[in-house]
């Protein structure tokens, strides 16, 4: 194999400010302060090489609109390639290492740099020293592209619409509401257990199951069925970065074969970006499209894998990673301990699960494998890491398997915007407010005719927001009605 088309991570870094003080450092600093610790990881004498530097989007500070070339001139660097993704999102930093991956794959070049960062709690500090009110950043970046519809009946952030996706699972799963608590609390405590013992980890506080899953004062709803322990903890200040080069330069600038974790193969595709012209909501085809195809790139199975990580903004996602691969529930499911522990910095927690996995993997284990989840449970990108190179390590392709996963899908139901009738609920959630009580709900029902609409129940229908949640029957299937009031649809109970 060519050693100079063959790429390997050389260094990582992580960093977590904790500054409470007007030198808690912004987004920009968080990635400075990372790719640092990443140049000294690998040695030394990288990042002014760098041909490719990829920086993930961040909410924090708007006005950093410029920060690859920010980035680039800190470290007195030229790159030929400089990007910054579209706009934050869970799987970007895996699409990065994928995307430097091949080009060094493919000759182009020898170094690439990757790295993010989040200081959305140096942002609300500043914001509040300066008399402005608290503000919700992801909420406010959602709303900007969410369509009409969707603000009407209260769907605009992820927090609104991944319940969606974990109530249409349970059902059909065949869970009860307790059973499906009872493993997202689950895996949420083994979380909590790996980010103990990680010293990047933003929370490092072991928290039982019992604890994620009952409501509290300290645990309050958030939306039906997830408590505050269970959805990504965004007010951090973190960053992440690593740097990945060829074999060939990597054994040229002197980094020693056992610091060397080898890229291999990556996938990566999408559901529609409009929630409400998907297939259904109780699976992701491109979600498992992307996660089968990484392993069969890679010739591995589940069983041969040491590590993962698996994208955990709200339980139905490595819920779904999981079974599409057939991990078992009581195996760990991070290396960094999930968003709620681990921290959630928008779209870069992944670049972390790198630089974890990285660490990890220089000790113990041969094979580990990463999955991001972004958007709406819409965009998905995997990668294996290695310690010995794969077959056909030093071969560029192609990691879009779009259309792979499209050739798999059925028919989505028709979305009808105003629906006044009969119909039966294809899936739900309750919102609630910071005291606990329930705002509203929202119902994605079904026509007797298979079309898509949408009706709201009222936070004072206490009647149907107790069928909605108290577990007593399941709601998913069960038939209803949709009545117009004040051109509002609200959903009746049959």
């Amino acid at each position: 194999m060519d050693a100079s088309r063959i790429p390997v991570i050389v260094g990582v870094g992580q960093v977590n400010d904790r500054a409470e003080d007007e030198m808690a450092l912004d987004s920009l600093g968080l990635m400075l302060a990372a790719l640092t610790e990443a140049e000294r990881d690998a040695g030394g004498g990288w990042l002014k090489q760098m041909q490719s530097l990829a920086v993930v989007d961040q909410l924090s500070f708007p006005d950093l609109v410029e920060l690859p070339a920010m980035v680039a001139a800190y470290f007195g660097a030229t790159p030929k390639h400089l990007m910054k993704t579209a706009y934050p999102s869970g799987e970007s930093p895996v699409l990065l290492l994928n995307a430097a991956a091949e080009r060094v794959r493919a000759g182009e070049i020898e170094v690439a740099a990757v790295v993010g960062g989040e200081a959305l709690r140096t942002a609300a500090r500043r914001a509040k020293n300066a008399g402005a009110g608290a503000r919700d950043a992801v909420r406010e970046s959602a709303q900007r592209v969410a369509k009409d519809v969707r603000k009407r009946h209260g769907l605009v952030a992820p927090t609104d619409i991944y319940p969606l996706y974990e109530n249409a699972l349970r059902a059909a799963r065949g869970q009860t509401l307790a059973e499906g608590q009872a493993e997202s609390a689950q895996i949420w405590a083994q979380f909590s257990a790996v980010a103990e013992a990680n010293p990047h980890a933003w929370l490092r506080k072991r928290v039982s199951a019992e604890e994620i899953a009952a409501a509290s004062a300290n645990n309050r709803p958030i939306a039906f069925p997830y408590t505050k322990l269970m959805v990504a903890n965004q007010s951090v200040n973190q960053g992440a970065g690593f740097i990945v080069a060829s074999l060939a330069k990597a054994r040229a600038m002197g980094v020693a074969d056992e610091r060397l974790v080898y890229v291999g193969r990556g996938a990566g595709a999408s559901e529609p970006r409009d929630v409400l012209t998907r297939e259904g909501y109780d699976r992701s085809i491109a979600l498992e499209t992307t996660l089968q195809m990484t392993l069969e790139f890679n010739r591995l199975a589940t069983t041969d894998l040491d590590l993962v990580e698996l994208y955990s903004c709200f339980p139905c996602v490595p819920k779904m990673a999981r079974r599409a691969i057939g991990w078992p529930v009581e195996l760990p499911m991070s290396v960094v301990g999930g968003l709620t522990f681990g921290g959630g910095p928008v779209g870069n927690y992944m670049s972390h699960a790198v630089a974890r996995m990285v660490e990890l993997m220089r000790r113990e284990g041969s094979r580990g494998l990463l999955f991001g989840n972004g958007g709406f449970a819409n965009t998905n990108h995997a990668v294996v890491l290695l310690r010995e190179a794969g077959d056909g390590a030093d071969e560029a392709r192609p990691f879009d398997v779009q259309a792979e996963a499209d050739a798999q899908r059925g028919r989505a139901p028709v979305f009808t915007q105003e629906y006044a009738g009969p119909g039966v609920i294809e899936t739900y959630t309750v919102f609630y407010d910071r005291e606990g009580a329930a705002q509203r709900g929202v119902v994605v029902g079904l026509t007797d005719d298979g079309r898509r609409f949408l009706a709201q129940v009222a936070g004072a229908d206490a009647e149907t927001i107790a069928f909605l949640t108290d577990g007593n029957a399941e709601p998913v299937g069960a038939r209803g009605e949709a009545r117009m009031r004040d051109d509002v649809a609200y959903w009746a109970l049959g």
